[in-house]
């Protein structure tokens, strides 16, 4: 991904932020013959470890198409996003653009064991499930706790440490404050292209608490 100086995401926190508010992923591989191998789930990211660690599971045979742990892989992040119409802009000579915030992890995944693959299993439904009005917790029975562990054996669980990442933030930071405030009360209040989860991130771009 091409880098701007003006939109790059360069933190730890950032990134890891918006690892929390969006864990539906895109895992790429290159594998050994020269193919390239996508796919798509949700991760988790561990908090209790040093640097950006995020951990999975894969279902079989995903794991054999990526020849997951035998190379580096690339993890796509991405955000709220969005059109940004000329329109919003203060009447000047412009083009269309589309704002948006995306991280590219890169690192080589650690296969884990059948029982760390559990546990995997144990913190992503914790994590999905923890703001329900009641959370459904995987072992709250004996027989979830056993439907767990037969359906795990169908899955392939890895964590990653992330060894370099390239993250973008484009969320009009190069436009005068006045544009930028139209452009966030077009994506808020607009009849079209309304995105508030977009403008939320226009305004902590610009350092508004949200």
């Amino acid at each position: 991904m091409r880098q701007n100086p003006s939109f790059v995401l360069a933190s730890d926190e950032g990134v890891k932020r918006l690892i929390r508010e969006n864990p539906w992923v895109t895992i790429i591989s290159r594998t050994d013959a020269g193919e390239l191998v996508a796919s798509h789930y949700p991760i988790v990211l561990r908090d209790d470890l040093d640097g950006i660690v995020i951990e999975s599971h894969v279902g079989r045979p995903d794991e054999l198409l990526h020849e997951l742990g035998r190379h580096e892989v690339l993890i796509v992040v991405q955000g709220p996003h969005g059109y940004i119409s000329p329109g919003w802009y203060d009447g000047g000579p412009a083009v269309p653009t589309w704002n948006f915030v995306v991280a590219h992890l890169y690192g080589t995944p650690e296969i884990l064991s059948d029982a760390e693959n559990l546990q995997v299993l144990e913190r992503l439904v914790d994590h999905f499930e923890d703001r329900m009005p009641e959370p459904f917790r995987m072992n709250r029975t004996l027989e979830n706790t056993a439907y767990a562990e037969r359906i795990v054996v169908g899955t392939v669980g890895f964590r990653m440490k992330v060894d370099r990442f390239v993250a973008k933030d484009k969320m009009s930071q190069n436009r005068p404050a006045a544009t930028v405030d139209r452009i966030i009360d077009e994506l808020e209040t607009g009849s079209v292209y309304t995105s508030r989860e977009l403008a939320r991130e226009m305004r902590r771009a610009r350092g508004e608490t949200v």
